[in-house]
């Protein structure tokens, strides 16, 4: 008789922990971890500025209950709160109209702005031509543009208002994007001519991306200017209703309080364009490393 052999059942899958199951295991952890982080970094971030924002408040209210100014110098933060609060259905209507030129001509500007960069990247020969123009152009008051777009486009349409705001914003998207563009490590133009790629391929794989970090930092500063340059340039005209319409009517009426609410309207404007920007950088930015280099 020959002697059976026991058979010893091998560990299956099943018997063995698995390391899926560990890991996903871990995942909630993990992420709500990250989330935790996240949020801690934020709070972080945002109670500096809240905090001195609320301090700056009250010492300004201080200091003009206690040497007794005289609101037509600067009012109280208390009065142009409660003026906040009386107008604010002037103020956003204000809003709307202001903001709609700004950001139209924003658009417009940043529209134009890229397209001229990717042309002098291109074309080297324009790029000696437009630079010294679009600083010109940016040298200009706008004190000394509206008037002239106001008599070129008329004073009932935006159009003149949105010219102003195209060319002040023009300038620094133009010059950071065109940096952007042009300064690219030698060793990716060289690793692109290896595969043989050229022309406009290398543009959109190559120097758009390395691009992208400088433009949406000019971004940043165009948004704000684009506000500001939007509400000078209705001191000068245009339709009625607009922030800087309801601040220059204000200010004929001694209503301080008013024109200091639309100016608090005009600053919530321009940092929540500056917020959606902020917004956008991080979306677009996702998952690529910081760079060094800035405008």
């Amino acid at each position: 008789m020959s002697a059976t052999t026991p058979i010893r059942a091998s560990p299956t899958s099943s018997d063995a922990p698995s390391s899926d199951a560990a890991s996903s295991d871990a995942t909630p952890a993990t992420t709500g971890g990250r989330r935790t982080e996240r949020g801690v970094a934020a709070l972080h971030a945002i109670w500096p500025p809240l905090l001195v924002g609320v301090l700056a408040m009250l010492g300004w209210e201080l200091v003009v209950t206690v040497f007794n100014i005289q609101k037509f110098l600067v009012p109280k933060p208390s009065a142009i709160g409660s003026a906040f609060g009386e107008s604010f259905p002037q103020i956003v209507v204000g809003v709307g109209k202001t903001g709609w030129v700004a950001i139209s001509g924003l658009l417009i500007g940043v529209v134009l702005a890229v397209l001229l960069a990717l042309v002098c990247t291109r074309f080297a020969v324009l790029a000696t031509v437009l630079t010294p123009l679009a600083a010109a152009l940016a040298a200009t008051p706008i004190v000394a543009l509206a008037p002239v777009f106001f008599k070129w486009f008329g004073q009932v349409e935006p159009t003149a208002k949105q010219a102003v705001v195209v060319a002040v914003v023009l300038f620094p998207v133009f010059v950071s994007t065109s940096k952007g563009l042009l300064q690219v490590q030698p060793v990716h133009l060289e690793l692109m001519r290896t595969y043989g790629v050229g022309g406009w391929r290398v543009l959109r794989e190559v120097r758009v991306p390395n691009a992208l970090p400088y433009f949406l930092t000019s971004l940043k500063v165009a948004v704000s200017l684009s506000v500001i340059a939007a509400i000078v340039a209705e001191y000068f005209g245009g339709e009625q209703g607009t922030l800087g319409g309801i601040i220059t009517q204000s200010a004929g009426l001694s209503r301080y309080d008013r024109a200091w609410a639309a100016v608090l309207a005009a600053a919530l404007l321009g940092m929540t364009l500056y917020a959606v920007v902020l917004l956008l950088e991080r979306l677009l930015l996702r998952g690529q490393p910081p760079t060094r280099a800035h405008p």
